[in-house]
């Protein structure tokens, strides 16, 4: 039977934490040696693991968040209502200024593919530091080449010339201007709830307007969603697709640069698109003499497990990708490929990056790649985010405040509603059920247009062991509220 949750209004009556005075002392007070166990019956112990950090002897929390008010940015904004002063990181596991071990399932906002601190990509970084930092792309160096080279070797087709940039937002700017050079057209098509940078351009292909900024977005128009749970067609990616077409047919000349998408939205709460979908729209594109980008940003290196790029779960090849966060595991490092033709509109005018292509990144590239195909973590991603679906999606079955469990691979998203079938947004169950799995020791992210869908994005290197651990956690959390 279906378990029923209290009124937002007596949730948030209660008491900061609603677990068992004595629970609540340990997830409070222990450090990473003895986390919670299962002898009151209640949250299984997190899986062992063979690092203490040593002591923190840094500033507090309360200090670093006094400097953060007075000399960063007023939008940066942090998770919980007390926020974490995370000090170390080590595979999937971070440790914060007790020394408490906490199991990372966000990845950095899936940007750590092969665990924090990976010795293998630590070393590459650090020895090509002591040899060479920086120069220029003015000049030879093989880390740029090896690493062009080997990323060349996991697209299809003709895809096989790299541009190296410093992050997302950059690669796809990139991208947009590349798709608007070749084509001679300025109109590009989006998708409703995309999140594709914060720049000029990338700002117009995004689309929710709690990341929108009132300044001159031109050429981009945006194609109704192919949300399968939420779209106003379900699961039928061809009838999502016809409104691509209309658009080209009464937005534009008849003609458009490209059509720029992600294969799951990352930021838009882990939206897999409709069956079916990809193939027509590119069908459609292609006609109007469109390119298509495929944005890996967040997808992309192996965190699908079916496949290492997420447009290939779609059975379409793209004229452009464009990658970043898991492709240095948290180093700044994008990239955009394209084939020799397109690329070659680059030539009609000078275009440089100081720092893309960087000799300390590209070696950190070089050696995620390695590290993904050593240890198999593809493969892992698949067996290990299969079972965390099977086993979210029987808590689905279990909780009315769970409307939709989806996703594939390590790229997994937990939609919360206060109604079935309205699908209202639960705001304020999403953020006591975060808030609480943090104090059990599990960080999960939140994203989605009404912040309810948790982001499930873990390094790569996730066991089954840790699954259960979260999955305990959510359910323990829930069975409380």
């Amino acid at each position: 039977m279906m378990h029923k949750f209290i009124p937002v209004r007596r949730l948030f009556s209660e008491t900061k934490c609603s677990l068992p005075c004595q629970l609540r002392r340990r997830c409070f007070s222990q450090v990473a040696r003895n986390e919670i166990d299962n002898r009151d019956g209640l949250v299984r112990k997190m899986p062992p693991f063979d690092y203490s950090p040593p002591p923190y002897t840094g500033p507090s929390a309360d200090e670093i968040l006094s400097k953060r008010k007075e000399y960063l940015s007023p939008s940066m904004f942090y998770f919980y209502t007390k926020p974490l002063n995370i000090v170390e990181g080590r595979m999937q596991y971070l440790f914060d200024d007790k020394g408490r071990r906490y199991l990372d399932a966000f990845g950095g906002i899936a940007t750590v593919c092969c665990g924090h601190c990976h010795p293998d990509v630590v070393e590459a970084i650090v020895n090509q530091t002591k040899r060479l930092q920086h120069s220029t792309v003015l000049y030879l160096n093989h880390a740029i080449a090896d690493f062009a080279e080997a990323l060349a070797n996991k697209l299809p087709g003709n895809l096989k010339v790299v541009f190296f940039t410093n992050s997302g937002t950059e690669a796809n700017e990139l991208a947009m201007m590349i798709s608007r050079l070749y084509t001679g057209c300025h109109d590009i098509i989006s998708l409703r709830n995309a999140y594709h940078g914060n720049a000029a351009a990338t700002m117009g292909a995004t689309a929710q307007s709690n990341w929108k900024f009132n300044v001159l977005q031109s050429g981009v128009h945006h194609a109704l969603n192919p949300d399968p749970y939420r779209g106003v067609f379900g699961s039928d990616g061809e009838k999502y697709a016809k409104d691509v077409q209309d658009l080209i047919q009464f937005g534009t000349s008849g003609n458009v640069a490209g059509f720029i998408s992600e294969a799951i939205q990352g930021v838009g709460g882990i939206i897999e698109l409709a069956p079916g979908y990809l193939p027509a729209v590119y069908s459609t594109i292609k006609k109007a003499g469109g390119l298509c980008i495929a944005d890996e940003v967040q997808a992309g290196f192996a965190r699908t497990g079916s496949h290492f790029w997420g447009f290939e779960n779609h059975g379409v090849v793209p004229d452009i990708v464009t990658m970043a966060k898991g492709i240095g595991n948290g180093i700044p490092l994008g990239a955009v490929v394209t084939t020799p033709e397109i690329a070659e509109v680059l030539t009609r005018r000078s275009y440089f990056n100081t720092f893309g292509g960087n000799p300390v990144c590209t070696s950190g590239g070089l050696a995620v790649l390695k590290v993904i195909e050593k240890e198999k973590f593809q493969e892992n991603a698949f067996v290990v985010g299969t079972y965390l679906k099977e086993r979210l999606t029987a808590l689905k079955n279990k909780y009315d405040l769970i409307g939709d469990v989806r996703g594939r691979g390590l790229m997994l998203g937990v939609e919360l509603v206060t109604d079935q079938k309205l699908k209202t947004p639960a705001k304020l169950e999403t953020i006591h059920v975060m808030d609480q799995m943090k104090e059990l020791g599990v960080l999960v992210g939140k994203g989605g247009f009404y912040g309810n869908v948790f982001r499930i994005t873990p390094p790569l290197c996730f066991t089954k062991e840790d699954a259960d651990f979260l999955v305990d956690a959510m359910d323990y959390t829930m069975e409380k509220m």
